[in-house]
């Protein structure tokens, strides 16, 4: 999903800018706001669907707040675990299914019939 830039309300701390990234269970959603002196900060939050026992589901979700000051230290090392990651597990770093996803396989309608 492509970010998209949001009316100007007036309120402060308005979300400025947004992205929404979908990997696997998860969402995550990144959020440029303002502050009440127009400083823009980052909020990262992850969403992920959580189901009761008796059927009904909410969202579980965590928040990160990442201000301007940080973004290059934050960057950095980000960038840096994720090469670690690459280079000491390679075989995870290509198209790595989500575990829920990969308990499923695709079925074609024409599997379903019962063959007479």
């Amino acid at each position: 999903m492509e970010g998209f830039d949001k009316k100007e309300t007036g309120k402060e701390r308005d979300e400025i800018y947004s992205k929404s990234v979908r990997a696997g269970k998860r969402t995550y959603f990144f959020d440029v706001k303002s502050t009440k002196k127009n400083d823009f900060y980052l909020t990262i939050t992850e969403s992920k669907k959580r189901f009761e026992n008796d059927g009904r589901f909410n969202f579980e979700k965590h928040k990160l707040f990442l201000y301007k000051e940080d973004f290059e230290k934050f960057v950095e090392g980000l960038n840096e675990v994720v090469a670690y990651i690459k280079e000491n597990q390679p075989e995870l770093s290509d198209n790595v299914e989500d575990d829920a996803e990969s308990e499923f396989t695709d079925v074609a309608f024409e599997d379903l019939h019962e063959n007479r």
